[in-house]
């Protein structure tokens, strides 16, 4: 498949026409306003959609597009009625991109994770366990919860947050935590704000991602919501997901697919057994979503998938099926990550030069004045909120060396999964399991670190547990966004640092009203503090297989880049390796098999021409099945009730 020719597989509409129609404003107050006041609500929506399903384990979240779908409708009737006082595309998109920040925040992978912790490890110590002699007395009394007596409610619920004493219990580590995430937060904003100009102006990625907002929110007789063939795309994902919503309450009436269906029953015989759980599914989301990557990239992702089932199934025949993960998949993963990172620092190299040049030069012909902020004001940003986390987590007893190779390895990943995301639009990129919580214990050897270290390093799992709820993509794609629509930066970064305060505070306060009411759930908290007792009970040497699966991983991106620079028709690509063991695309790869097929068949018979007249089919694919999907959501959680989910 030649990947030249769906490199850049859409146009958005010319930004010179859009900049010609409203002024350099766009996030005006009554926009940031307005995204403020929503951003509670859906973090209430975020967390208490527990069996409702996961609106940030992809790449674009259904509760913010449900948003911007109700705003944009209603703005609608404005423009007829009222057009004065009708929202401008460039507020809708600001409102947009501070629900999809504030999203990412509250999710699957950020604060869900990290709220249930603070008290986890005090209230199940069990003398079978033997946490309170092994790592309590590393864990500061400001950093977690510790008194059982008053956490009692707290999992029982029936009760009241709100309460002083109940309020003055959690606030310290509320307070800690939450500063800690929002620096954590605007150092991506700071990295985003320096590569901002090379990725958005100079290369011209096509952020996929946000073309169906930006088409949403569009004005004029080219709205989105006037298309025909939207509406056709809306009609058949929504009709399947009531059919399946009905199925769901009532098994008498039929179900159209969503659900996973295993290939696994089909395998039972030596070696094809070994290919373990292999679902297929045909989400119309999932479908449309991928019809926005690039063909090599959706190419590479069911490739690459079946490739590592062939794998298991030829070391099976070959006797090594007892080894636990013989293939090191999540760390050849990790060294993939690493790799794109790399590539995507050579690529901005020489940008990167010319922010040196004007950070200790002023060289004049380097221009920050579009920028978010100016390229000195970034860097001291980006070194206090620096500065503050390495005092957190020095507070906390990590060593200042730990520190700096653990977020090191940490920002490497986010920016190698913001640039693919704004380069290619993956839909998925989770990484399960494999962070720098893992992977430095196994490069350096439990021994070496020392409890300290481990014991904080736990309580990091929460945003290195895997990395699809990510904040960082969102808000380069928000600078992308400004920059099509002609939204201020600096009026965007405002809003922007309001959705990341608000978010991160609204999802702790969320979480709380829930638990007192419901009883606190423990999602994933156990799974960190389990793997510490594993480690302090019985320390780890260097892991070397784990440490060369890492480094071939990294390899052979390399080499997958180098073939895809000299060879135009070379159909694989390193981001499709990279993100095609993980979890999600279990989920996901039989969809995207499909979207490339059906892209595919377009190209070839129809053109290019033919490609752009149905997007807005696949963008109603997507659009149906969240806001259908979405309204099942709603109903289970004011029922209290499970509802049928899209999503997982």
């Amino acid at each position: 498949m030649n990947s030249q020719v769906t490199s850049e597989p859409y146009r958005f509409r010319d930004s010179s026409q859009q900049n010609s129609r409203s002024p350099r404003f766009g996030a005006s107050w009554r926009a940031i306003l307005l995204g403020t006041a929503l951003i509670i609500p859906n973090m209430y929506w975020i967390l208490d959609s527990a069996g409702q399903g996961y609106p940030t384990t992809i790449s674009l979240y259904f509760n913010v597009i449900f948003c911007v779908f109700a705003i944009t409708g209603a703005n609608l009737v404005l423009v007829r009625i009222a057009p004065r006082i009708a929202l401008q595309q460039g507020e809708l998109l600001t409102i947009y991109v501070m629900l999809a920040i504030a999203s990412s925040l509250a999710g699957h992978d950020v604060l869900r994770v990290l709220i249930p912790m603070i008290p986890y490890a005090f209230w199940y110590a069990t003398p079978e366990n033997d946490w309170a002699d092994l790592f309590h007395r590393y864990i500061p009394d400001w950093m977690a919860v510790k008194d059982r007596t008053f956490l009692t409610e707290y999992y029982r619920g029936e009760t009241t947050f709100y309460e002083w004493e109940t309020v003055q219990g959690w606030l310290p580590t509320t307070v800690a935590w939450g500063c800690f995430l929002c620096a954590m937060v605007f150092l991506m904003v700071c990295i985003n704000s320096l590569v901002r100009k090379q990725w958005t102006e100079h290369e011209k990625l096509s952020y996929p991602i946000i073309q169906l907002p930006l088409e949403l929110t569009g004005g004029g007789r080219k709205n989105l919501l006037t298309s025909k063939l939207m509406w056709l795309g809306f009609g058949i994902a929504g009709a399947i997901d009531i059919l399946n919503g009905l199925h769901h309450l009532y098994p008498t009436v039929p179900s159209l697919g969503g659900r996973l269906y295993d290939l696994r029953p089909f395998f039972t015989q030596k070696p094809w057994s070994a290919v373990g759980w292999t679902p297929v599914a045909v989400f119309p989301f999932a479908v449309g979503m991928a019809f926005f990557i690039p063909l090599d990239l959706s190419f590479s992702c069911w490739f690459f998938y079946l490739f590592w089932k062939v794998e298991r199934v030829f070391g099976d025949a070959l006797g090594v099926r007892g080894m636990p993960n013989f293939l090191f998949t999540d760390e050849q993963s990790f060294g993939a990550y690493l790799g794109l990172f790399v590539i995507a620092i050579v690529a901005t190299r020489k940008h990167l030069a010319q922010v040196g040049r004007k950070l200790f030069r002023n060289d004049r012909r380097v221009d920050d004045s579009d920028e978010p902020m100016s390229y000195r004001a970034t860097t001291l940003g980006l070194i206090a909120s620096l500065v503050f986390i390495v005092g957190f987590c020095k507070a906390g007893g990590m060593s200042i060396w730990v520190v700096l190779v653990f977020f090191g390895i940490y920002y490497a990943i986010s920016t190698a999964v913001t640039r693919m995301r704004a380069e290619l639009g993956s839909p998925v990129h989770d990484l399960h399991f494999i962070g720098p919580d893992e992977m430095m214990p196994r490069i350096f050897g439990t021994r070496l670190l020392g409890p300290h270290n481990l014991t904080i390093m736990a309580y990091l799992f929460f945003f290195n547990r895997a990395y699809r709820g990510h904040p960082m993509p969102h808000i380069l794609e928000g600078f992308k966004l400004a920059e099509r629509t002609g939204i201020s930066n600096r009026r965007l970064l405002i809003a922007m640092c309001i959705a990341i305060v608000i978010g991160t505070f609204a999802s702790f306060w969320a979480f709380y009203h829930i638990s007192y009411i419901e009883g606190a759930r423990d999602w994933f908290a156990g799974r960190p503090f389990n793997r510490l007792q594993s480690w302090l009970t019985s320390p780890r040497v260097p892991d070397v297989p784990a440490i060369v699966a890492m480094c071939i991983g990294f390899i052979i991106t390399g080499f997958l880049m180098i073939m895809r620079m000299r060879l135009f028709w070379w159909p694989f690509h390193p981001a499709g390796f990279a993100i095609s063991s993980s979890w999600s695309m279990n989920v996901f790869w039989f969809s995207i098999l499909v979207s490339s097929v059906i892209k595919w068949i377009i190209l070839r018979h129809g053109g290019v021409s033919a490609h752009r007249k149905l997007i807005p089919f696949f963008l109603g694919l997507i659009l149906g099945e969240f806001i259908i999907g979405g309204i099942w959501s709603l109903i289970g959680i004011t029922t209290n009730q499970p509802m049928y989910r899209f999503l997982f």
